[in-house]
């Protein structure tokens, strides 16, 4: 009976070592954030027991610091989601750095923001619909799809039938082109909405091209290869293309020093040129005149002109006239212009 006892006793002891209780005391409460399910312990740093047993003290602080999060988690209120038991966080308490941006919202498409304003609602349209014709159900896109007339896939080609005019080779050419439009228009919206430059798209095949069309394809086709159409082999009699553009042509670098010469004089001239000519005789006049007009506070008359005294001017005036006399403007001994005697007319 004593040995079942101690048994007993020592398979508790061992349950009790292997399952620690989940209640933990500190000295300093941790600090808890638990939005972030975050634990910071500010409890000072056993170093003794760290140097003797490293891994068997982080272990037990890791368990203790873990199991108080764990209580607190515990204490929020809890409900029951599929057979599971589910806890609301709360708002975090602490902002931890991110990597990258938070991402932005999807902007609103133009279409998105007319149907908010109007009110309308999209509704999913069911991939099954009643045919009419058939009385039955059938899928709205697709193979035997509804309203679809089998006979226009059973078409009887006769034996004189040219083989290029088949109607479904026809159709399917044309639903091409109907697919490479719609995507053209689509990088044309794109392009608009981003507000940028809508690239061309170069030629576009035409049933019935022009003559100027047929030479503009024939110049972008000799000048779509690697070479730029250097290499292209003209066809027999063709003539030459007024789209293939200018080419540009450059001088030697090592060309004749006469030419040269003559190139650089030739700008020297030109800059010369585009100084103003000066009239010699014409800026001494206009000098003299107001130079005059400025010691006398008068301005100069056009008319005929009256003796610096007040007086009238005559032939043989008084001394300093304007005219006539000795020392005149114009005629008598000394004038300036006309010989002895003065009194000659004044020259416009």
């Amino acid at each position: 009976m004593a040995d079942l006892v101690e048994q007993v006793l020592q398979k508790e002891i061992e349950k009790q070592a292997k399952y620690k209780t989940i209640e933990v005391t500190k000295d300093v409460d941790l600090e808890i954030d638990e939005g972030n399910l975050l634990a910071v312990d500010t409890n000072p740093f056993d170093i003794r027991h760290h140097k003797s047993k490293k891994d068997v003290y982080l272990k037990e602080l890791a368990r203790d610091n873990a199991q108080l999060l764990i209580n607190r988690i515990f204490q929020l209120p809890t409900k029951k989601e599929d057979g599971v038991l589910v806890v609301k966080l709360p708002d975090t308490k602490v902002l931890v750095p991110r990597g990258k941006p938070i991402p932005k919202a999807k902007q609103v498409t133009k279409w998105e923001e007319y149907a908010r304003m109007k009110g309308i609602q999209n509704r999913k349209r069911s991939k099954m619909v009643w045919d009419e014709q058939t009385k039955e159900w059938k899928p709205r896109w697709g193979y035997n799809r509804a309203g679809d007339d089998t006979k226009d896939w059973c078409i009887e080609v006769p034996d004189n039938a040219d083989p290029y005019e088949d109607q479904f080779e026809k159709r399917m050419k044309a639903k091409s082109e109907r697919t490479a439009k719609n995507e053209l228009q689509r990088l044309r919206n794109i392009a608009r909405a981003q507000k940028t430059k809508v690239p061309g798209v170069g030629l576009t095949p035409t049933e019935t091209p022009s003559k100027d069309h047929v030479s503009k394809a024939l110049a972008v086709a000799k000048r779509s290869t690697a070479s730029i159409g250097k290499f292209t082999e003209s066809l027999p009699k063709e003539k030459a293309s007024k789209y293939s553009g200018k080419k540009r042509k450059f001088e030697e670098n090592y060309g004749s020093l006469k030419n040269e010469t003559k190139k650089q004089l030739d700008i020297l001239q030109k800059l010369k040129n585009k100084e103003p000519i000066i009239d010699v005789t014409k800026a001494v006049n206009t000098q003299m005149m107001s130079e005059e007009s400025g010691s006398s506070g008068k301005k100069p008359s056009k008319g005929k002109a009256k003796g610096f005294g007040g007086r009238k001017k005559g032939k043989g005036g008084a001394k300093g006239s304007f005219k006539g006399g000795k020392g005149s403007f114009k005629g008598g001994k000394g004038s300036f212009k006309g010989g002895k005697g003065g009194g000659g007319k004044r020259k416009r």
